[in-house]
Formats: C-alpha cells, sequence, structure tokens
C-alpha cells in the first residue's frame, strides 16, 4: 500500500462482532459439507445421508440458516431471502 491509499483508505481496527454483523441480513454464505459437519452444524439433523455433499446457507455471523443437497438449491434460497448468495471453501 502506498502513501496515497493509506491517506484515501485509512486502517480502522473492527472488532470481532462488527466484522460477524458486516453484511449481516445482506449476505449468505454458501458452504458445502460432508454428513458430520452438517449434523454438527445443524444439531437437530440425525443420520444425515452418508457420502453425499450437503450445502448449507449461513447468515453473515455463521448462523445456520438452511440446508440442502444441491449447491443451486442452497443458492436459490438465499436469493429467494432477498440475500446476495457467496460461496464458502
Amino acid at each position: 500500500m502506498n502513501e496515497y491509499e493509506k491517506e484515501a483508505h485509512p486502517r480502522v481496527p473492527m472488532s470481532m462482532k462488527e466484522l460477524a454483523l458486516l453484511g449481516d441480513g445482506e449476505v449468505a454464505y454458501i458452504k458445502q459439507l460432508d454428513s458430520e459437519a452438517a449434523e454438527r452444524l445443524f444439531p437437530s439433523l440425525e443420520n444425515a445421508p452418508k457420502g453425499i455433499d450437503l450445502y448449507a446457507v449461513l447468515g453473515a455471523d455463521g448462523t445456520p440458516l438452511a440446508l440442502t443437497d444441491s449447491r443451486i438449491a442452497a443458492i436459490a434460497n438465499a436469493i429467494e431471502n432477498d440475500l446476495v448468495p457467496v460461496s464458502v471453501h
């Protein structure tokens, strides 16, 4: 970062809480999961199918919102709820 960029874009510390709320109500993260990870993220889910990929829709703060077996369905769920979907790798 050069001197001009430092002046034009000063670094302002952001708390973990502020970072977690960044995009809250606007962004949904789509994350691919295996069945074990899905069961941990969605405690009410029991006996998730083994051997298939699942896709979680997560709020900006990491709150689980939805779970599906299709990436396209996860994206559609986010859009239907007026959220901008982004992928998490």
